[in-house]
Order: structure tokens, then sequence, then C-alpha cells
């Protein structure tokens, strides 16, 4: 059943899969990331605005892991072959397990960007406060 499913879309759908995870799974640790030092950011700068260059550092540091996400999503992409190359070949030639590697390689991006940059902000909302 679930190979069927899997076989249906192809070793291309699992490779964007895992790229597109990568990419945007690092965006949503970021933003959740980014909104927790800027919570306790806004209060600091309630009390002393002065301090306002010191807190927006640290609220800059959970987003770095989109932009890890990014270029992580932007070399799989290359390296499948979707930057120039010809789109059409690329559907028939890319296996399941080719694909599956793809996915296999971006995933760590993916968990690791959500859940560190989360954790970073965290830390930085610690060190805000």
């Amino acid at each position: 059943m679930v190979m069927s499913f899997v076989e249906s879309f192809g070793g291309l759908a699992l490779a964007l899969l895992g790229a597109g995870l990568a990419v945007g799974l690092s965006c949503v640790g970021s933003a959740k990331g980014t909104g927790i030092a800027g919570e306790a950011g806004t209060g600091l700068l309630c009390q002393d605005p002065s301090k306002s260059g010191k807190v927006m550092v640290l609220q800059l540091l959970p987003g770095t892991q989109g932009l890890y996400g990014m270029v992580v999503w932007f070399f799989a992409i290359n390296s499948m072959g979707l930057l120039g190359g010809d789109f059409n070949a690329l559907l028939s030639n890319m296996s399941i397990s080719r694909g599956m590697a793809y996915f296999a390689a971006c995933m760590p991006m993916a968990l690791g960007g959500l859940l560190s940059a989360i954790a970073q902000g965290r830390v930085a909302a610690g060190s805000i406060n």
C-alpha cells in the first residue's frame, strides 16, 4: 500500500518533499524563535529603549536557522539538476531510492532547524531578561 503510493509519485516528489521540509520547518522554527525573543525584547525596550541594538542582535539569532534551511534547499535542488537541467528527463530518471536519499539528507536540517531555532529563541529571551 505505502510502496504503491510512493511509486505513483516517484523519486523526484520525495526529493522535493525533503528539500521543501528543510526550508519550511527551519523557517517555522525561526519564526517561533524570533517571536519568543521578540516578546522578551519588547518588555525590556519598554523599560530601557537605549538597549535596542543588543535586543535586535539577540532577536536575529534564531532567524538564522531559516537561512540555513534555504541554503540546504538550494543545494538540494541544484544537486537534483533542477537549476538549468531538463525537467522532463529528470522526472523520468530519478529513482525512488535516489529520491529517498535526498529526502533523508534533508531531514536533519528540517528537524534540526525547527528545534534549534526555538531553543535559540528561548536562550535569547533568557539573555534579554
